[in-house]
């Protein structure tokens, strides 16, 4: 399940955390909301940031071994 949490605090700032979505993505996810938001100040990427999909390496493997090379 996809998940953003934001905790605001009393000084204005907002940290966002992320969890459930795999790899680079997202970024694409939160891109609008931190426009929003206004200046990042620095980004702590989580495991789930580091993971691989396995269905994309499934699909990566499957088309390079029907090459017909």
């Amino acid at each position: 399940m996809e998940t953003l949490e934001f905790i605001i605090y009393p000084d204005g700032r907002v940290q966002e955390k992320v969890t459930g979505i795999i790899g680079a993505s997202c970024s694409e996810v939160t891109a609008a909301i931190e426009a929003q938001l206004g200046r990042v100040l620095s980004h702590e990427p989580t495991s789930d940031f580091f993971a691989t999909n396995s269905q994309q390496t499934n699909i990566a493997n499957t088309q390079t071994a029907h090459s017909e090379w």
